[in-house]
């Protein structure tokens, strides 16, 4: 599906409150996890020790909650894309949980949703929901309040 197209600040501003989308499914496989600890340096078994991590309290690997987080700017182009701005970039998170797990080989997607957007000197600051959910999971893998700034 092609990525909702927001023309502008202004028409940001009218969605304030929308849900915007969720992105395609994405497996989640281990050397991306096996990766992630190599950049991050967090080699936690229940991450990459696949044979211990069986018997631990997943029943195998998981995702590490930043890998999970850190796929946003890979899913939510999927979702949506500003146009008539000059720059977006990424300001930060106010709040970020991770309520369940995210198995190794399990399909990962991106919802999002538009908080909220004030002013700022030469642009706005846009806050969003993102929930990541597991396929088939009961409840999301993670759910953050990310901030973007967009300058005119």
């Amino acid at each position: 599906m092609a990525p909702r197209l927001i023309n502008g600040i202004d028409e940001l501003k009218t969605l304030v409150g929308e849900h915007l989308g969720y992105s395609d499914y994405v497996e989640v496989t281990q050397e991306q996890v096996n990766t992630f600890a190599d950049a991050t340096g967090d080699h936690q078994w229940i991450h990459v020790d696949v044979e211990r991590a069986k018997e631990g309290p997943f029943g195998g690997p998981i995702a590490h909650g930043y890998l999970t987080l850190s796929l946003g700017p890979m899913l939510s182009p999927q979702i949506f894309a500003v146009s008539g701005i000059s720059m977006g970039v990424n300001y930060g998170a106010a709040k970020i949980r991770f309520p369940s797990p995210v198995p190794v080989g399990s399909k990962l997607r991106l919802g999002a949703k538009l908080l909220s957007v004030d002013d700022v000197a030469g642009g706005v600051q846009v806050m969003m929901e993102f929930v990541f959910e597991v396929e088939g999971a009961a409840k999301p893998s993670c759910v953050a309040e990310v901030i973007f700034r967009y300058y005119a």
